[in-house]
């Protein structure tokens, strides 16, 4: 289960990068939405599941509250899933 909580935290991270450079220049600056509708959907589904991960491992992981916290927290900043995977889940591999 951490393996694949790993890999919806790398697409989730990917995702929101690819949402919010690719999908909001193309909204703005070129008037077209389309970019933002086709990252979008996939992107809340991974953040769905990154968040439902993250209390299912919570126990596996020792997380205390504040180190719950922190998870997800990070599924909402940039590059946070990737810190996340370094800090939390790498080096208990």
């Amino acid at each position: 289960m951490k393996n694949t909580f790993r890999i919806i935290a790398f697409l989730e991270g990917v995702s929101y990068i690819l949402l919010m450079t690719v999908g909001l220049y193309f909204k703005y600056q070129l008037g077209d939405p389309t970019y933002v509708k086709l990252l979008g959907m996939p992107h809340g589904l991974l953040f769905v599941s990154y968040i439902l991960f993250a209390f299912l491992i919570k126990e596996n992981e020792n997380w205390r509250i504040k180190d719950l916290g922190i998870v997800l927290l990070a599924s909402i900043l940039p590059f946070g899933t990737f810190y996340m995977d370094w800090k939390y889940l790498k080096k208990s591999i």
